[in-house]
């Protein structure tokens, strides 16, 4: 059944026959700058990933440069492809489809330009801020306190801008592409604000009022959902609208189409725990997220078929057209992640994947595929109608097709077969009982053929980029010297709706009203309604999993022998936080023999609960560090930090020797200890003597590392901070293996294996 009001429906007669036309024109102009920003951010945030793949192959490409360390461009490369890239292709569309589905004019064109620039400069503030350390160390929610306001200022006027237009629409029904539309607004404004509720404790600096599990439980919360509610439906609402446009056929189902968006948006929300399996947080939590996730593959490929049915009839089109071809795999590539999500999910498979490669090559997928593919067909198919020429060269359209094909398919695959090694690797014991790879980096350097083969994967997937990117410039230079704006015609709404029986005849019976899907066509026509259901379907869903999260103590019962960092240890870990060591380090060691064995004792819940925020993390590149603590003498950790391959030959961990030159700000470190109070923190003296504490401390360990046979004047210096940190994690839970302490400087440059 076609959509009444869809892209390509015949649209029905008004019901203010023979009022007055309203003329007005659509503001494409915004639409073009949204363009042109989803290529040059695109380029940018994948020339980043393809640095970051390097830099795993070989710690030479991070240059010993702080700055371009993985630790802090990798979340720079995540919020770049995910805000930048496919942020901007979702405005690109959005402004497109929502004024002619609206039959409107955004509500303000001064609004639309301010979402515009204030989009970009957050961008830019990102892109100023990561690389120097300036972060929240939460998964696609780094960006400091400022940042967050001005997203949330910036996504209001967005708001106001979209509904606004709602409010005057000429178009009586909302079309599906709307609903998806208005999902994905108010949600992610939801998300923003709770998972980033902090307390500055300085201009970039700030801490989050969660801690431990509630932190780690929030952030999933917001993780999950931002991959559902930024990357998912604002892209099946551009599906809904140009994979029509561009089929030149109705959308298969509307009924599809209803079944698909309500259950989605319900049961997206509930999922994020299942990326806390076998973690400290509640084991009910992650099993609630694991049912919600596996029942979302039914809503998941209901959208899938819905999309590529609405070729049906139209198959014969897809080997001439490459639009269509981007958005075959996109929607197939939407289908696999979606399947294999909720596999993921599952706590036998997620019990080998978590903290392997293998999410790498999932999340990869969906981006690659889904995210980058439909954003690819959307703007060729935008190409004529915003620059009015033909788009300048179909051949390179195919062979972006097909070169970002072949990157896709060498990217995964080489990331897939990194993630299950590291998975066997890790839990493999031998004959003896023992484990089969004791030492970490047996399984690291397992890897580096599949890096590689991802960086040409990638670098592949880029070339297609830079021609798309070649095709849109040569385009946009044969456009028109002056672009022909058209005047549209269109009858206000009027204050009463009248059906007409001869397009939607009343049916009989309350089964047939129901089946008919009048009773939704209702809310279609009332869209400040619809909204209100949408929010509400959300926070019902969100609700039912924090409060009792939050509320009920024996969730995160208290450790006594727990207690607050130093106030040396705080700032070593702020250092931590700072160098991106959380994006290659987990703190979280599961309850499996494999890891205990490796690691030491399982993690419990109370070791976090002053910790502002979790560092738990979610990949390990390198090992846990839960229990780092006592394993190591302190100079072992200055000699790491400050040349990796000295101690373990063949790692790939950036150098960090700049660590042994820059100073602590003791004085700084009073204010940090003040919030972390604010907090609930149960410091004592150092509330008032915060930084002679931390002097103090930092004096023992310079003396220690000189004692040991190393550099003597790190009193002072940040590595001492951090070794304080690095020697504090685990120690309040004792460990079942510890290792002596104390050891001779001949023991340091054989000591370790990491």
């Amino acid at each position: 059944m076609p959509l009444a009001n869809g892209p390509t429906a015949a649209q029905p007669p008004h019901a203010a026959t023979g009022a007055q036309l309203d003329r007005f024109s659509y503001d494409d102009d915004i639409v073009r700058k949204f363009l042109f920003a989803t290529l040059i951010w695109g380029v940018v945030g994948m020339l980043v990933g393809i640095l970051i793949a390097l830099q795993l192959a070989n710690p030479f490409f991070n240059f010993n440069t702080p700055w371009l360390s993985f630790g802090r461009l990798r979340p720079l490369h995540t919020n770049a492809v995910i805000f930048a890239f496919a942020g901007n292709a979702f405005f690109t569309g959005c402004y497109y489809s929502t004024q002619r589905l609206l039959k409107t004019r955004m509500l303000s064109d001064a609004m639309s330009r301010f979402h515009f620039w204030g989009w970009q400069a957050i961008i830019v503030s990102a892109a100023l801020t990561l690389p120097f350390g300036y972060t929240q160390a939460k998964e696609y929610a780094e960006l400091e306190w400022p940042i967050d306001i001005a997203i949330a200022v910036v996504w209001v006027v967005f708001a106001v801008n979209f509904f606004g237009a709602l409010i005057k629409r000429r178009e009586r029904h909302i079309y599906v592409a709307l609903w998806f539309y208005i999902a994905s607004i108010v949600t992610v404004a939801i998300l923003h604000i709770f998972n980033n509720l902090s307390i500055p404790a300085g201009p970039l600096k700030s801490y989050s009022i969660y801690a431990g599990v509630q932190d780690a439980f929030m952030q999933w919360w917001y993780g999950h959902n931002a991959v559902a509610f930024f990357l998912t439906t604002p892209f099946l609402g551009l599906m809904y609208y140009f994979m029509p446009k561009a089929a030149e056929g109705p959308v298969f189902s509307y009924k599809l189409s209803i079944l698909h968006f309500w259950s989605l948006v319900f049961m997206y929300i509930w999922a994020g725990p299942h990326h806390l399996h076998y973690t400290a947080l509640p084991e009910w939590a992650s099993t609630v997220g694991m049912l919600f996730s596996v029942m979302l593959w039914a809503p998941s490929w209901g959208g899938m078929i819905n999309g590529l049915l609405t070729l049906r009839g139209a198959w014969h089109k897809v080997a001439q057209d490459p639009i269509l071809k981007f958005f075959v795999v996109g929607i197939t590539a939407y289908g696999m992640s979606t399947f294999e999500g909720p596999m993921l999910s599952i706590k036998s498979v997620n019990a080998l994947a978590h903290y392997t490669d293998w999410i790498i090559a999932h999340v990869h997928t969906g981006a690659l595929g889904w995210n980058g593919f439909m954003t690819f067909g959307m703007i060729y198919w935008l190409l004529p109608r915003l620059f009015q020429t033909e788009v300048y060269s179909k051949k390179a359209m195919e062979l972006h097709f097909w070169i970002g094909s072949v990157g896709i398919v060498l990217y995964v695959v080489a990331i897939y077969s990194a993630g299950v090694t590291q998975g066997l690797m890790w839990r493999a014991f031998d004959e003896t009982g023992r484990l089969a790879y004791p030492d970490f980096i047996e399984t690291v350097l397992k890897l580096m053929p599949m890096y590689w083969m991802r960086v040409v994967g990638g670098t592949m997937y880029f070339t297609g980029v830079l021609i798309f990117g070649w095709n849109i410039l040569m385009t946009w230079r044969r456009r028109p010297a002056t672009y022909h704006v058209p005047v549209i015609e269109a009858a206000p709404l009027t204050k009463t709706y009248v059906p007409s029986p001869s397009t939607h005849p009343a049916p009989v019976g309350m089964w047939a009203r129901f089946t008919s899907a009048q009773w939704h066509r209702s809310w279609e026509r009332a869209p400040m309604l619809f909204t209100v259901l949408t929010v509400l379907a959300v926070v019902v869903a969100s609700l039912f999993e924090i409060i009792p999260t939050f509320l009920i103590k024996s969730n995160v019962p208290t450790i006594a022998s727990v207690k607050p960092y130093t106030p040396l240890e705080l700032a070593g870990r702020d250092i931590y936080i700072a160098e991106g060591c959380f994006n290659c380090h987990s703190q979280m060691i599961r309850p499996f023999r494999y890891e205990t064995e490796r690691f030491g004792e399982y993690s419990k819940p109370g070791e976090s609960v002053y910790d502002h925020p979790f560092l738990w993390g979610s990949r390990r590149i390198g090992p846990d560090l839960a229990r780092e603590g006592g394993k190591f003498p302190d100079l072992w950790h200055v000699r790491h930090f400050e040349n990796p391959r000295a101690v373990t030959a063949k790692s790939i961990m950036p150098s960090y020797a700049q660590l042994l030159t820059n100073p602590i700000d003791f004085e700084q470190i009073q204010s940090r200890v003040d919030v972390m109070v604010m907090l609930g923190v149960p410091y004592g003296e150092a509330v008032t003597r915060a930084p002679a504490m931390a002097r103090e401390q930092a004096m023992q360990i310079g003396a220690a590392i000189a004692q040991q046979g190393g550099p003597k004047g790190l009193e002072d210096k940040q590595v001492v901070a951090l070794v304080a940190y690095m020697q504090r994690l685990g120690r309040d839970i004792k460990a079942q293996k510890t290792a002596v302490i104390a050891a001779p400087s001949s023991a340091v440059a054989i000591g370790g294996t990491r």
